[in-house]
């Protein structure tokens, strides 16, 4: 079971990753209204929240006193190098943790902001949080890219082709 969720880790990863490839250095940082978020800001506070849930995952609570979480959504202006290093920051937190646990660490109970929860649950959480921002980011990068944009799944038109060879729906190696 973990195997599941470190391949459905790896798939958001991967399309924020592939989403981001296809903005313009300044897409990173622009914010499309006002109180909104940038990538850029989506990436700080995805990077943060997967170090500080992660970081001695089984046994301390996964909201450390040393994450700034205010800080990740104040206004910046980052180069493309920073994004992604920050980005790569949190995940690299993430995945030491996952390598490490098995599928009997799954009953185990952790703490998240004082709330006691199940191995399972906490990743179940995690992945979800994840997942919803993987989204944002790739709205956001979908909106600037406009015509220039590269499907990251099937295509319009593409369902009838893609049903016939389904490559996408096996886990990301």
């Amino acid at each position: 079971m973990i195997q599941d969720f470190v391949d459905e880790y790896r798939r958001y990863r991967q399309l924020g990753e592939r989403a981001m490839a296809q903005v313009s250095d300044a897409t990173l940082n622009r914010v499309p209204m006002e109180d909104g978020n940038s990538i850029a800001m989506i990436v700080r506070h995805v990077s943060g929240n997967l170090a500080s849930r992660f970081t001695d995952f089984l046994t301390d609570d996964g909201e450390k006193p040393w994450r700034e979480r205010e800080q990740e959504f104040a206004p910046c202006e980052l180069r493309r190098d920073e994004v992604e290093a920050i980005w790569r920051a949190g995940w690299s937190v993430l995945e030491l943790q996952l390598a490490a646990l098995t599928d009997a660490d799954l009953a185990r109970v952790v703490t998240i902001r004082q709330q006691p929860l199940t191995v399972h649950a906490a990743l179940c959480r995690s992945l979800a949080h994840v997942a919803y921002h993987a989204g944002q980011i790739v709205l956001l990068a979908r909106m600037s890219a406009q015509e220039s944009w590269t499907s990251l799944s099937i295509p319009r038109g593409g369902t009838t082709a893609y049903n016939a060879n389904p490559t996408r729906e096996k886990a990301p190696t």
